[in-house]
C-alpha cells in the first residue's frame, strides 16, 4: 500500500493505470505511461513523460520486482480492482484518519501539491495528464490559501525586477 501511495502522490495517475503499470515504463529516472481513460471515449488517452521525485525513486528503487506490474499483492500476484480496492479501505481504516477520503482523492491531492511546490497549472496537466480546465477547477476547491502561500506570492513581487527601484 506504502508503494501504492508513493506513485498516487507523485505522479497523480488513476488506481486503474497505477494497477497496471509495468516495470518497463520505469527507466530508473522517469515514469512513461499512456493513461487508459479517454476523454468521453473518443480519444485515445495521453502519452506521459513523468520525472520522478527522489523520495518515488527511492521507493521504487528499493521495491521487489516480483512481476511484470510495479504494484503486486505480497504473494507477487496482480491486483483486481476489487482486491485493491478492499485492501486500501482496510488500510485506509487502520489509519485512523476521520475523513471519508477514497484512493481517487491522492490525484487531486497530487495536484494541490504540485501547485504548493510552485508549478504552474500547465506543468501540472502536463504531469498528472488533467486539462487545464481540470487543473484549475481542482485548485478552486481544494487549493488551501495558505499563509505559505502567501509569502511565497509576496517574495516574488518583491523580487520582480519593476518593484526592485521602488
Amino acid at each position: 500500500m506504502k508503494l501504492a501511495l508513493h506513485l498516487a502522490l507523485h505522479t497523480g495517475q488513476r488506481q486503474g493505470d497505477l494497477l497496471i503499470l509495468p516495470w518497463s515504463a520505469y527507466d530508473g529516472h522517469a515514469i512513461r505511461l499512456k493513461q487508459g481513460k479517454s476523454r468521453r471515449g473518443t480519444k485515445e488517452g495521453r502519452q506521459l513523460y513523468i520525472p520522478c521525485t527522489a523520495a518515488l525513486r527511492r521507493a521504487l528503487d528499493a521495491a521487489p520486482r516480483r512481476a511484470i506490474p510495479i504494484l503486486t499483492k505480497p504473494d507477487g500476484m496482480a491486483w483486481t480492482k476489487s482486491a485493491f480496492h478492499h485492501a486500501w479501505s482496510a488500510a485506509y481504516d487502520r489509519s485512523g484518519l476521520r475523513d471519508d477520503l477514497h484512493f481517487h482523492d491522492l490525484r487531486g491531492t497530487a495536484v494541490t501539491m504540485l501547485s504548493e511546490a510552485g508549478c504552474t497549472p500547465q506543468e501540472i496537466s502536463t504531469i498528472t495528464g488533467h486539462t487545464l480546465a481540470t487543473v484549475n477547477k481542482i485548485l478552486e476547491v481544494y487549493l488551501a490559501r495558505t499563509r505559505m502561500l502567501a509569502e511565497s506570492a509576496i517574495l516574488k513581487l518583491d523580487a520582480h525586477p519593476r518593484n526592485a527601484a521602488q
